[in-house]
């Protein structure tokens, strides 16, 4: 199988922007709350200004980008690459069960529902590594959870996204799979591969730019729910994969990676447990 249209910048930024545009979010922050963040944040760059002597031309070119930015759709990419990670950490503060780690910009709500043994959805002709990714989602007393649910979702052997790419089909490699009455599941997918995150545009340029890489290492996303008990949002990566040890978005963590050993018949296979906190209250 071959790719017959490659995503654009424009096109997955457009996309993305769309989908969270939707959504219309809001958060309870009070008027001082937001005085006080937004007070801190501008006197933040304004030292970085200082520090740095920024001229006109400079902050003319981050005007210019910014536009840029928005008119691409590419916020959502932007911000997800070099601001999440630092916000998922302070979200795991007081957590004791599985770490998480960013969400990103390819998340698909409501796909389709899948039993605990199951095979991702996929085309007939989809290539790539057979993986069985398999294990059991707990309290943190060790008590299986029947009635969660692991949303899983991740890039294909070329390293793009449906949803996001014109060429996969919608709902490629997405499902929710609800696990049994033990919590346990088991699913049958291909590895997925490391990617570029778009570089034909503004975010590109700034990577380009500034003299860093776009990649991020190969990983599988995951969203584990139950009753009762608080989400997490999370990544697994691959030991040895390229990389993990320099991901542009600064999201892999030690206890976040794989190791997939050949079973007896020969398909790699890896198992990894969820561990969840009681809900907030």
């Amino acid at each position: 199988m071959t790719s017959t249209e490659s995503p654009t910048a424009i096109g997955s930024g457009t996309a993305a922007t769309e989908k969270f545009s939707k959504e219309r979010v809001s958060a309870d922050t009070s008027p001082e709350r937001l005085s006080a963040i937004a007070t801190d944040a501008l006197g933040a760059l304004g030292q970085v200004i200082d520090k740095h002597g920024i001229t006109y031309s400079e902050y003319r070119v981050l005007k210019q980008w910014l536009i840029d930015v928005g008119t691409y759709g590419e916020w959502p990419l932007w911000l997800d690459v070099f601001v999440e990670h630092n916000v998922e950490e302070v979200a795991y503060r007081g957590q004791s069960g599985t770490k998480g780690s960013i969400e990103g910009p390819y998340y698909v709500a409501d796909t389709k529902r899948l039993p605990a043994r199951c095979t991702l959805p996929m085309r007939a002709d989809e290539t790539g590594t057979t993986l069985v990714f398999e294990g059991q989602v707990r309290d943190l007393g060790g008590v299986g959870l029947a009635g969660a649910t692991v949303e899983l979702w991740h890039a294909d052997s070329e390293g793009y996204y449906s949803h996001f790419a014109p060429h996969i089909p919608d709902g490629n490699l997405r499902g929710t799979i609800e696990v049994d009455a033990e919590g346990r599941f088991e699913i049958a997918t291909i590895q997925p591969a490391p990617y570029q995150i778009p570089t034909d545009g503004p975010t590109g340029w700034f990577i380009e730019k500034a003299g860093w890489h776009p990649w991020r290492p190969a990983h599988l996303h995951l969203m584990v729910k139950a009753p009762g008990k608080r989400t997490i949002t999370t990544q697994l990566y691959f030991r040895g994969g390229d990389w993990v040890g320099n991901d542009v978005a600064s999201a892999v963590k030690p206890e976040l990676i794989l190791d997939p050993k050949p079973g007896a018949d020969g398909v790699d296979r890896v198992t990894y447990d969820f561990v969840l906190d009681p809900a907030a209250q």
